[in-house]
């Protein structure tokens, strides 16, 4: 694991994630592009103390990334743009992308990791729930080319 400095790391977190969630889903480019402008506004201008991306690798390829960005109260942070490539799941790096999120979220400073997923990320969701986030609301999205449920998860750090 490594942080996502290196030329490619950002547009290679765009890509992945409308190339694996077409795929898995059915998404369309919608998704790509929420993905872009999230990407996009981290390598902007994100706050190197408080804001972080990784970049999982599995033989020097990229493999999985997840984000940590600034939420509009300063006490709280969102997990953004975690994703595991279909070739290298089964190892833990999903899981070791979260931890290093949360270790970096406690030593900025925050009382509160959020994160919006929706319920066909069943991998996913089960990765947060071992770390400890729980189900805080749930509400119908129109989705990336068809309906599904937007899901908030919340975890406490303190």
């Amino acid at each position: 694991m490594r942080k996502a400095d290196q030329p490619g790391d950002l547009g290679w977190i765009v890509m992945a994630h409308g190339e694996v969630y077409q795929r898995e889903f059915g998404w369309d480019t919608t998704f790509e592009a929420l993905v872009a402008q999230i990407v996009g506004a981290y390598g902007t201008a994100h706050d190197p103390a408080r804001e972080g991306a990784w970049i999982a690798e599995v033989d020097g390829a990229r493999a999985g990334s997840v984000m940590l960005v600034a939420g509009e109260d300063p006490a709280v942070a969102k997990l953004r743009v975690l994703l595991v490539t279909e070739a290298a799941r089964g190892w833990g790096l999903g899981s070791k992308l979260v931890a290093e999120c949360l270790s970096f979220a406690r030593a900025a400073g925050y009382r509160t990791v959020t994160l919006w997923t929706v319920d066909e990320c069943v991998s996913a969701r089960r990765i947060y729930e071992a770390a400890g986030f729980t189900l805080t609301a749930e509400e119908p999205h129109p989705g990336f080319g068809h309906p599904v449920t937007g899901q908030t998860w919340t975890l406490d750090l303190r």
